[in-house]
């Protein structure tokens, strides 16, 4: 059955199960709450609510004030703004101030679509990896988003967390079967021809394109590594050990990101035929999310014409 349940829903669901024991929690929202998927929150906790407007730099100082006095914000805003208007709050008074904000950012990559590149972040990754002491995560489907908010809650640190606007299809059958380990990826399929490492909402048809393979006689690996930074370098290891070429696949520029990271790994310590599959360093054509990752092969079909090509070569 397709799920319809967003991930921006189940990261409202865990805070609103959790901010009644604990009232420190508390959400703000950069005219976002709707988007964000909080109105509940709101609703429920108004006194542990906090609507800054359309201020994203306000938005995450006033939450690192917060953290400074014990508090636990979670702030909202959609990830094109989070990441580029509030850049030096992020790095200075989250990160360098080394204060317990959670920065969501709401319907990240090309989830705005047709609104165009002013709406997207295809630079988020890089960005926000790039500053020290801040934390990177892009779960990939709605079971994975409910063990690492609720990991969250329970450390002190800072991190930045990308979520998409739709419903993604499940790529965990259940929580209950969704091995969760802080900063360790999930290896999903074996395989010795090739290795897919994808993140966020692209892990679910990296899966798909490896039954595809499959079904030509072509064995390969699966990782969501939803933890970009810190990047389970392990991981990435294990599995690019045994396979004939590594393919990133990630809803972002392919400067800075997931590939860059994970090419960095292997040309110091497994070198290895490589391909990072991504947006274009370019705008991104007009339409919905579906239609954009079509148009780029970032789909099942694309990924396993990829893997094939580079296993040719």
């Amino acid at each position: 059955m397709k799920n319809t349940v967003t991930n921006r829903k189940i990261i409202c669901d865990v805070l609103m199960e959790n901010a009644e024991k604990d009232r420190d929690i508390v959400a703000l929202c950069s005219d976002s709450r709707g988007s964000a998927s909080m109105t509940p929150f709101f609703e429920k906790y108004p006194g542990q609510s906090v609507e800054v407007g359309i201020a994203e730099q306000d938005l995450v100082g006033i939450a690192a004030g917060l953290a400074k006095c014990g508090k636990k914000p979670y702030a909202f805003s959609p990830a094109s703004f989070l990441t580029t208007r509030s850049y030096e709050q992020a790095k200075v008074d989250c990160a360098y101030s080394d204060t317990n904000v959670k920065l969501i950012g709401i319907s990240g990559g090309i989830s705005y679509g047709a609104l165009g590149m002013s709406h997207h972040s295809a630079q988020d990754i890089a960005a926000m990896s790039s500053i020290p002491n801040m934390r990177v995560y892009l779960p990939s489907d709605r079971h994975e988003t409910r063990h690492l908010i609720e990991a969250l809650l329970k450390d002190e640190k800072c991190a930045y967390v990308r979520i998409g606007r739709n419903a993604v299809e499940d790529v965990y059958e259940s929580v209950e079967k969704c091995p969760f380990r802080p900063d360790k990826a999930n290896i999903l399929k074996d395989g010795d021809d090739a290795a897919i490492i994808a993140c966020g909402e692209m892990v679910y048809p990296a899966l798909e394109a490896a039954k595809l393979l499959e079904e030509e006689g072509i064995q390969a690996s699966v990782t969501d590594m939803y933890c970009i930074k810190p990047l389970d370098v392990d991981t990435v290891l294990k599995v690019a050990s045994k396979a004939r070429a590594v393919i990133t696949v990630e809803e972002h520029s392919p400067f800075g990101g997931l590939g860059s990271m994970v090419a960095s790994v292997l040309s110091e310590n497994e070198p290895k035929k490589m391909k990072i599959l991504s947006l274009p360093d370019s705008p991104v054509i007009t339409g919905n999310s579906q239609q954009v990752f079509d148009h780029y092969g970032l789909n099942p079909e694309g990924i396993r014409d990829t893997v094939k090509e580079m296993l040719d070569k």
